[in-house]
């Protein structure tokens, strides 16, 4: 076994749980600006809107719901879909703590801004870590093996459905969502190649043709 084993181990954990930690940070600027949020985000604060829990325990709980879903798709789970479940909504519910009011669009608009792009940066650090899928693209992937339709219709259709259920209940679609939808996949794209880890075997990047070996997945 390689010497450099244990290091690269402490660099993938590092990525993991910095990326988890920013995703949350990320989703809160997203819920504090008011604008917008993420499809899944969406459904989260409909049902924290419902339920009268907070949007990172309602993110924990649909977190754990979803991964028992694995279940009849046979999906397996890594540590990072473990540590999925609970750090980014501990993280989104810190960061909304920490944050003060915000009523202005001089200060919301950055809010938003900052967010989707430390999101792209918190994407890159997580799926780059490749210590397993959040619990939400195991569900896409596991209903596209098992269905055979394709990934981008299963994602489409699944955050379709998040996304109307969500804003049924109260959650806030807007500008942020569109921005979001369009500017995600571009960013992850660039900070994946930025944070790609080096091929245990061959010393290359886990990026091939300059395209991520995996499809983009999303906590």
């Amino acid at each position: 076994m390689s010497t450099k084993s244990p290091s690269r181990l402490g660099r993938r954990l590092i990525q993991l749980y910095v990326g988890l930690a920013l995703y949350g940070a990320s989703s809160a600027l997203l819920v504090e600006s008011g604008l917008g949020l993420e499809p899944w985000n969406v459904l989260h604060q409909g049902l924290a809107e419902l339920t009268g829990l907070s949007i990172g325990v309602v993110s924990i709980l649909v977190g754990a719901a979803v991964l028992l879903l694995w279940i009849p798709l046979r999906q397996r789970p890594g540590l990072g879909t473990v540590s999925n479940v609970f750090v980014v909504g501990v993280a989104m519910d810190g960061t909304l703590a920490a944050l003060p009011e915000a009523h202005t669009l001089t200060v919301r608009i950055p809010l938003l801004l900052t967010g989707i792009l430390l999101n792209g940066v918190a994407t890159g650090l997580y799926i780059s870590a490749r210590l397993g899928p959040g619990p939400r693209d195991g569900l896409m992937t596991g209903l596209h093996q098992r269905t055979g339709r394709s990934t981008r219709l299963t994602r489409t259709a699944v955050e379709v459905a998040v996304v109307v259920t969500g804003f049924a209940l109260g959650g806030t679609i807007g500008i942020g969502t569109l921005l979001y939808a369009v500017s995600i996949g571009p960013l992850a794209q660039i900070f994946l190649r930025v944070f790609a880890l080096p091929s245990a075997s061959e010393g290359s990047t886990v990026v091939a043709g300059g395209q991520p070996r995996q499809a983009i997945l999303r906590p």
